[in-house]
C-alpha cells in the first residue's frame, strides 16, 4: 500500500507520541519496522519533502473516510476529550458500527489541532542489550497491556518481568497508567523477591527453560 507524504508524517508523529513500544504501535498501524525506519531516516535527512513518493499513482484515494463520518468522529472527540485516539477509534467502531483505525483518528484530530506535538523523537532499538543478564533479578522490564471489558471500560495490566528468566514477578490490574501504578507494581515485585523461596522459584524456572 502506498502512503502519501502527509500520511507518512502523521504515522511518524503517531509513533513518536505513543507511550507503547515502537514495534507494538507499528503492528497496530499495519506498517513494518523496515518501512517505518526508512521513512524516518528520509524525514530526518530531508524533512517532509523526503517522504514524497516519486512513483506515479492515482490521484484518488480509494479508502478515504466519508465527510459525514469524519464529522461524526470530530463530534465524538469533542464530546469525550478524555478518550485517547486508540480509545476513540474503538468506541466509534463499537457505537457507530463503522470501523476506523487509530491512525485515521489521530490524523483527523491532528489536522484540527486537537493533538499537541511530542517533545521527543524516536530512537532506534538495538537488536540486543549491551550488558546481558547472567542471573535472575539483575534487570527487570515493565509494561502495560490494554484490556477493554465490555460494559466496564478500559483496564491496564501492569507487569514486572525478569529479563533473564522471562518470569513475571508481579502484576497489578489498574484503571489508569499513572507513575504510581508502576511504583505499586515495583513494590509488589520487591516484596516477592524478598521471600526466601522466591529466588529459588525464579532460578528453577530459568533452569527449566534452559533444559
Amino acid at each position: 500500500m502506498r502512503y502519501p507524504a502527509s500520511e507518512k508524517l502523521e504515522i511518524i508523529r503517531l509513533v513518536e507520541g505513543s507511550h507503547l513500544p515502537v514495534k507494538r504501535t507499528l503492528d497496530q498501524l499495519g506498517v513494518s519496522r523496515p518501512t517505518f525506519y526508512r521513512w524516518y531516516d528520509l524525514y530526518r535527512r530531508f524533512g517532509e519533502t523526503g517522504l514524497e513518493d516519486r512513483r506515479s499513482h492515482p490521484g484518488r484515494v480509494w479508502n478515504r473516510i466519508p465527510d459525514h463520518v469524519r464529522k461524526a468522529m470530530l463530534e465524538m472527540a469533542l464530546a469525550r476529550p478524555e478518550l485517547s485516539p486508540r480509545e476513540l477509534a474503538v468506541t466509534f467502531t463499537d457505537e457507530r458500527r463503522y470501523f476506523v483505525s487509530e491512525a485515521s483518528v489521530y490524523r483527523l484530530l491532528r489536522s484540527h489541532d486537537l493533538i499537541t506535538s511530542p517533545a521527543f523523537i524516536v530512537m532506534k532499538a538495538a537488536s540486543e542489550f549491551r550488558d546481558k543478564t547472567t542471573a535472575p533479578n539483575q534487570l527487570w522490564q515493565t509494561d502495560f497491556t490494554y484490556l477493554k471489558v465490555i460494559g466496564w471500560g478500559w483496564f491496564y495490566l501492569s507487569t514486572i518481568l525478569d529479563d533473564f528468566s522471562r518470569y513475571i514477578i508481579a502484576w497489578k490490574l489498574c484503571t489508569g497508567m499513572a507513575a504510581s501504578d508502576v511504583e505499586d507494581t515495583l513494590n509488589l515485585a520487591l516484596e516477592e523477591t524478598m521471600h526466601p523461596g522466591s529466588r529459588a522459584i525464579v532460578a528453577n524456572y530459568s533452569m527449566t527453560e534452559d533444559a
